[in-house]
């Protein structure tokens, strides 16, 4: 890749100091990614990992505000933490009930969470999907769904099924619709109940972590469906083998990882890196992987 000149010309010291918080925190790709949209869009940033004790997340990100830092990406497991250290936060976090990116102002701290845009980009922009009139399913009601769900009930598709175990959760996320995007199409379905093939489905369970795959019925998929996980790796995951099976397009949650830092970059700098090369780049080190 070209870059103009690297932020590394100038001295460490001298740039604005952004991390990373976590716990584990050092597999973390968010340093190579901001690193290159710093190179590329000549902003002059250091950005490292932090790992905080499992009890210390405040004092944490307390110390390094009081270093100088301007801001912060959060991980698992501090994005509740995160939310309850903002002053203020954007509708986006507010409604997801977390924070994945802290911007620290003059006034105090902004919150934001950047995961559910990223999605979104990643799906219109990247993959070239629009989600506007279509049929989306949300399988999983947990943190990741809920982030997810007022950047695509803002896409305006004609109507979203979130799709769960039990319907409790589903119907929180029902709830919280309605709170923020009052008029929207949300419905809740069992896994086994949720009908005839859909546009869009979005894998938001945790069942990739251990390859396992939700369990819906084939007759979800169809070869129009986009079928999307949120997690990545270096081999597709049990949802994208069975979706592949089914006929459908198949995309994993990379573009997501890298539109979210884009987002947050954009947030605190004021400039929105490219994303293509970056993705690409990190693609080709899967596949190298695989």
């Amino acid at each position: 890749m070209n870059y103009p000149s690297s932020p590394h010309s100038h001295s460490d010291a001298e740039a604005d100091q952004y991390v990373v918080i976590g716990n584990p925190i050092a597999h973390s790709k968010s340093p190579a990614i901001h690193a290159r949209f710093a190179a590329q869009t000549g902003q002059h940033i250091r950005y490292q990992t932090m790992l905080a004790p499992l009890d210390g997340f405040a004092a944490t990100v307390g110390a390094f505000r009081a270093q100088g830092g301007k801001g912060a990406n959060v991980t698992v497991p501090f994005k509740l933490d995160a939310c309850a250290y903002a002053t203020v936060l954007t509708a986006r976090a507010a409604s997801a009930g977390a924070v994945n990116t802290l911007r620290f102002d003059e006034g105090g701290v902004l919150g934001d969470n950047t995961d559910g845009i990223g999605l979104v980009t990643d799906i219109v922009q990247n993959a070239g999907v629009s989600l506007q009139g279509k049929r989306v399913l949300l399988a999983g009601a947990g943190g990741a769904a809920r982030g997810a769900l007022l950047p695509l009930l803002e896409q305006a598709p004609q109507m979203l099924v979130i799709a769960n175990r039990t319907l409790a959760k589903a119907e929180d996320l029902q709830a919280l619709a309605e709170e923020y995007a009052p008029g929207s199409t949300v419905l809740v379905r069992r896994f086994e109940d949720v009908g005839a093939a859909f546009d869009v489905i979005i894998n938001a369970t945790s069942a990739s972590l251990h390859d396992a795959m939700p369990p819906l019925p084939a007759s979800t998929f169809a070869a129009q469906t986009l079928a999307y996980d949120m997690m990545y790796g270096a081999q597709p995951s049990a949802f994208l083998r069975y979706a592949a099976e089914q006929g459908a397009q198949c995309r994993d949650g990379l573009g997501m990882l890298v539109e979210q830092a884009a987002e947050a970059f954009s947030l605190w700098r004021g400039i929105r890196p490219e994303t293509a090369a970056v993705l690409a780049e990190l693609r080709a080190a899967l596949m190298v992987q695989a």
